[in-house]
């Protein structure tokens, strides 16, 4: 049996949370039950600077039910920083982590299956979607896109997963030496080379409350997977640029026959469309080098990911 820990990122879950703490706690029995789990096995529910009352419904559940702990940042600090934050505090107290978001969407039935590929051997398990009926067409379409875009960046990730997985506790021991500010753990924890399996996640619809990953928040979160695992951007940069410069090399020969030939004509329209199109171009390149030079900036501040409030715990129930 092994001490698991069920780390769950949660911003402004007021509505779902009591319902996701039931459905866990019928989890737990059932494994307990099982022996898959030990009997001290916890959910701890980190709160990303939620505007209601989420703190104030996991501090009444750490207190009403032994599974669950809490855990307070001091401001919002994003989805995969909040991650990263509940699973470097619960890996001291657990042989094994799973994160899952608060609104469980994904499949808690993979979560036995995950635990039994550890036994066989397995340090991570990605609970990879196998149906996405349950997300709207826009968020279906979109995660697509993002996930084919990354594969032709060079960016190595495991396709149609989110932030399901299994960890073990060797794995989240490496995972503590990754710094990163411009955190994408899609990306970092495949270049960590344990050995990892996959599980089939069939997700389901919330049943409160909505979303919180808005397409802002998740156009952000590509820009991070992109930028920080691949400099194709860059090299698409330079190839524009070499593509232009044959351009205006092809466009010169013609100003030039045109001229010998007397049928070249005085017109602003060609002349502003160039300039246009090409400073355009220009800013566009300047925008992504500068995404680069920004990520930059960030890392060499080496300012933390983020700060810990408060932590509701039973500490003699947590020596590991």
């Amino acid at each position: 049996m092994i001490k698991l820990a069920i780390v769950s990122p949660c911003y402004n879950e007021e509505e779902v949370l009591e319902y996701s703490a039931a459905r866990l706690t019928a989890l737990f029995d059932e494994l307990v039950g099982k022996e898959k789990i030990s009997a001290d096995s916890f959910v701890l529910f980190v709160n990303d600077g939620s505007k209601d009352r989420t703190w104030n419904i996991i501090k009444k559940l750490h207190k009403e039910n032994p599974y669950m702990k809490g855990m307070n940042l001091a401001r919002n600090v994003g989805h995969q920083s909040a991650i990263m934050a509940g699973m470097m505090t619960a890996k001291d107290w657990s042989d094994a982590v799973v994160t899952i978001d608060a609104d469980l969407q994904d499949d808690l039935n993979a979560i036995e299956e995950m635990i039994d590929a550890y036994t066989a051997g397995y340090d991570v398990v990605y609970g990879v979607k196998v149906s996405r009926q349950a997300d709207p067409l826009l968020k279906r379409l979109s995660a697509t896109a993002f996930y084919k875009l990354q594969r032709r960046m060079g960016v190595e990730s495991i396709y149609n997963h989110a932030d399901f997985r299994f960890l073990s506790r060797r794995v989240l021991e490496q995972l503590s030496h990754y710094q990163e500010r411009n955190l994408y753990l899609r990306g970092i924890i495949p270049l960590l080379g344990f050995p990892s399996t996959t599980v089939d996640d069939v997700i389901r619809e919330r049943t409160a409350g909505s979303s919180k990953y808005t397409l802002r928040k998740m156009f952000g979160l590509a820009l991070d997977g992109i930028t920080s695992f691949s400099v194709k951007p860059i090299y698409g940069i330079v190839y524009l640029g070499i593509i232009f410069v044959f351009i205006s090399i092809l466009i010169g020969f013609y100003v030039l026959y045109s001229l010998i030939a007397g049928t070249a004509e005085h017109g602003w329209a060609s002349l502003m469309l160039s300039v246009w199109f090409v400073g355009g171009v220009v800013l566009m390149s300047i925008g992504a080098v500068g995404l680069y030079i920004g990520k930059i900036y960030k890392e060499v501040k080496h300012r933390p990911l983020y700060n810990v409030e408060e932590v509701l715990c039973d500490e003699d129930k947590q020596s590991h």
